[in-house]
């Protein structure tokens, strides 16, 4: 097994965790946490596809990461409960 084969594994398992974390009612997928667990699985992913390129693959992680880093730059912009407007 190679260095991006484990980098992928441990991808999918993170995206994997979110997601049973989410469903379980454990981790809000609108928050940092989730949304940072999504981003850094996304792109171990792309990155073990370096090795052994599958475009579908890509494209779904591609599309995957791009959504988490949305949401992401989102929370960054939100102006805080009871903030100046």
């Amino acid at each position: 097994m190679s260095v991006t084969d484990v980098v992928g594994m441990i991808g999918v398992g993170l995206i994997l965790a979110a997601y049973a974390a989410t469903t379980a009612g454990r981790l809000d997928p609108r928050r940092a946490p989730a949304l940072l667990a999504n981003l850094i699985g996304a792109c171990a992913i792309l990155l073990s596809l370096s090795r052994d390129f599958n475009l579908s693959a890509a494209l779904v992680e591609g599309a995957w990461a791009l959504v988490a880093l949305a949401g992401l730059i989102s929370l960054a912009f939100r102006r805080p409960p009871g903030g100046r407007s």
